[in-house]
């Protein structure tokens, strides 16, 4: 009996394992790319969220009323800051901290991020000034990052002006150009 027992192999042959072996390849061939993909999808968000907070910034700058010093002092209002290159200037693959407190633009609208960023935010098109009439288009915010580190840049861009009403309103969508790249 114990003979018996002895004799009886049990286990996998080659063919098998280097069938297991190839499966497992092939997805690893399937999944490393589309898992890639999807990193860099969930990092663009970080740019499409900041925008919309950018123009609801711009908003509030937009609507409130200012005056002058003095009791008699002329009321102002839909007032827009200037333009503002791209911040921080050298976006990367990696993430990093940025005080956008010291730009004087950013700092008039709020707007700050206290996290680590992979996009340099800024704004185009503007004229600086108060008074502005309806109809016009007032801004562009824009953000460029480089996801993966090839120097070519991610942007994403969100069009402003001002309604029949002078009220603040942006585009339908962003525009955007090398979404992951």
């Amino acid at each position: 009996m114990i003979t018996k027992l002895l004799q009886k192999k049990s286990g996998f042959t080659l063919i098998e394992l280097m069938i297991v072996v190839a499966i497992i390849g092939i997805l690893a061939a399937i999944a490393i790319p589309a898992f890639i993909g999807y990193v860099k999808s969930a990092k663009t968000s970080e740019a499409t969220g900041n925008l919309n907070a950018i123009f609801k910034r711009a908003v509030s700058y937009y609507n409130v009323e200012r005056a002058a010093q003095g009791i008699t002092a002329a009321i102002q209002g839909n007032c827009v800051v200037s333009n503002v290159a791209r911040l921080p200037g050298t976006p990367g693959s990696t993430k990093q901290q940025y005080d956008f407190t010291t730009e004087a633009n950013f700092n008039a609208l709020g707007f700050a991020i206290a996290d680590f960023i992979y996009f340099g935010y800024g704004i185009s098109g503007a004229t600086a000034g108060c008074g502005k009439t309806a109809g016009a288009s007032l801004y562009t915010f824009f953000a460029n990052g480089d996801l993966d580190g090839d120097s070519t840049f991610s942007t994403f861009e969100l069009a402003t002006g001002s309604s029949a009403g002078n009220e603040l309103y942006h585009s339908r969508g962003f525009f955007i150009v090398n979404q992951i790249e």
